[in-house]
This record gives structure tokens, sequence and C-alpha cells, in this order.
């Protein structure tokens, strides 16, 4: 009974939390999307979703493109948001930190683009929370796995360590919080 009180995330767990925590810095106003990037159990960068460093966030304007209800409503103008894969890549180039044989860990599955910017970025491992490729884009990624190039899984926080999580973010750590 009291390891169960004391029961901790499993790494995968604790990985694709942080991701989470680093989505809720999303600026985008379609897909809130948070990264991390990890080596030997140690967080190496974190990237979310959100335009260019010096532009405008889309939460702050309301809007992608002043032309647009809203950001899907376009066929032809692409998102403005970096994807938070590329910006955690991006982050870890910044300050000289090699992401080969890292892992990767998002919350939502990385799109083609991103998915071969990990793959060149010498990152072997992808876990993600919520699925997102089909049709030939799932295609061309499963060529990819098939190709040893990259792995894929799809993971979730266990109901108990999310509510654990939860009692962690909303009292202050420094006090027992199992009781409450």
């Amino acid at each position: 009974m009291k390891e169960e009180l004391y029961q901790r995330p499993t790494w995968d767990e604790y990985f694709l939390m942080i991701a989470k925590l680093a989505a809720t810095r999303s600026t985008c106003l379609v897909f809130p999307v948070g990264a991390v990037i990890v080596k030997d159990r140690q967080v190496l960068a974190t990237g979310y979703n959100g335009p260019p460093s010096g532009s405008a966030h889309c939460t702050s304007q309301g809007f992608c493109y002043t032309e647009l209800s809203s950001c899907d409503a376009s066929k032809t103008l692409p998102s403005r948001s970096v994807h938070a894969e590329a910006n955690a890549i991006a982050q870890a180039a910044k300050h000289g930190i090699s992401t080969n044989g890292g892992i990767i860990y998002v919350t939502l599955e990385p799109c083609i683009y991103c998915l071969k910017l990990i793959i060149s970025s010498g990152i072997k491992e992808v876990f993600y929370e919520t699925a997102f490729n089909s049709g030939e884009k799932a295609a061309l990624r499963d060529l990819f796995i098939k190709d040893g190039l990259v792995t894929l899984k799809q993971i979730s926080i266990s109901d108990k360590i999310a509510q654990k999580a939860t009692k962690f973010l909303s009292y202050p750590t420094s006090v027992t919080v199992v009781n409450k």
C-alpha cells in the first residue's frame, strides 16, 4: 500500500508530462504541441508550437492571418507556426547541444516534415501521445520505420500518475500531497 502511494511515473510518462507542460507555452491556436529531447535520461531541449522568434503570436493577435476566419480556413496558406519538434531541435542547435542518439517525446505524432528533421538530427526514437499521420503520409512514415531510420511508439500517462501530477501542480511540492 505504501509503495502505491509513492508510485513514480515511468521514464516515458515523466518525459511525456514534460512535453505536455511545454505545450502550455504554445501560441498556436490550432495545435498546442510540446516536445522534449532526451538523451541518457537527461533533458537536452524543449520546444512548443509558435511563430518564429520576434514574430507576433497567433494567441495575441487572435488569428494566424488577418484575412482568415480561423487558422485552418485556408488550403493554401501554411501555418505560421514552427512545430514543437523543430523548435526543440533548433534550441539544441542554438546552444550547441548534439541531438545525435537522442529520443524525442511529443504530444502529437510528428508530421512528415518534422519526422524527416528528427531523423536528420540523429534522433532514432519518437514517443508520442496522439496519432496524426494517415494515408500517404503514414505510408512514408512506415517506410522510414521499415528502413530502420526511426522507431515510433504511441504512449500515454496512466490515470493514477496523471492524478498525482495534477496534485503536484495544484499544491506546493514541498508539502505532502498524498492525502489531499
